[in-house]
């Protein structure tokens, strides 16, 4: 259930996000790249992870997914407050195969003065239903909306324990070849209404794109080829 309190981190939360972006738009107009190109490197952080046992992701928790998102680089700037901006997809499991990608945006901030420039690569797992509804919404709160916990690390870790159990979204992150898991509390999730319209033609929502049976354009299936391997089915 969500904190007593949801509604007033809800609104801090959007207001740092609208802040964030503010402050960032220079670096993200300055590093903008197309949606194909952002969906190669989507598949490309994939296969590193699952090609690496030792730094991949457990077989348990990708067999109990039902969904995955993945940022390729999200930046994180100083300008006297921390800043977060992150662009990526959202696909979800369908009947043999994976939807097609739902554009998304990750933002956040945290107070304080952030030690240089950065790029990480941002995943995350959606391990049950409540989570997935949320994945679905226009936009919810990581650690306010839903639950989320940092993912163990190794083909073989311990996925049994009582907080990955019960969380209903992992995270991990890749920075200069370290992958390891981070909980993202305060993150914003938000359709990427913009990379909808240039990807599918249309400002589909996530829902409409994830749950309504759009057909995989032709860049996204580097993706999606991707989550078809044996490694990421049950």
């Amino acid at each position: 259930m969500p904190h007593p309190g949801a509604p007033i981190a809800r609104a801090l939360i959007a207001s740092i996000s609208i802040a964030c972006q503010l402050l960032l738009a220079p670096l993200v107009l300055a590093q903008e790249e197309t949606p194909d190109k952002r969906l190669q490197r989507s598949a490309q952080t994939l296969r590193d992870v699952s090609t690496s046992p030792d730094r991949a992701i457990p077989l348990k928790l990708l067999e109990r997914a039902q969904c995955i998102v993945i940022v390729p680089g999200m930046k994180k700037a100083a300008f006297g407050v921390g800043g977060e901006y992150g662009r990526g997809f959202a696909s979800c499991r369908v009947p043999g195969s994976w939807s097609a990608p739902a554009p998304v945006r990750l933002t956040g901030g945290s107070l304080g003065v952030q030690l240089g420039a950065d790029s990480t690569d941002i995943i995350l797992l959606i391990m049950n239903q409540h989570g997935m509804e949320r994945l679905l919404s226009d936009k919810f709160a990581l650690g306010v909306d839903v639950n989320v916990a940092a993912g163990p690390v190794g083909r073989d870790a311990n996925a049994d324990t009582d907080t990955l159990l019960h969380a209903e979204i992992l995270a991990w992150s890749r920075s200069r070849g370290a992958f390891a898991g981070v909980a993202l509390k305060g993150t914003a999730v938000e359709r990427d209404r913009a990379e909808a319209i240039r990807l599918y033609g249309q400002p589909w929502s996530n829902r409409e794109i994830i749950r309504g049976g759009l057909s995989i354009p032709d860049p996204a299936r580097v993706l999606i080829n991707e989550l078809d391997h044996d490694v990421y089915k049950k």
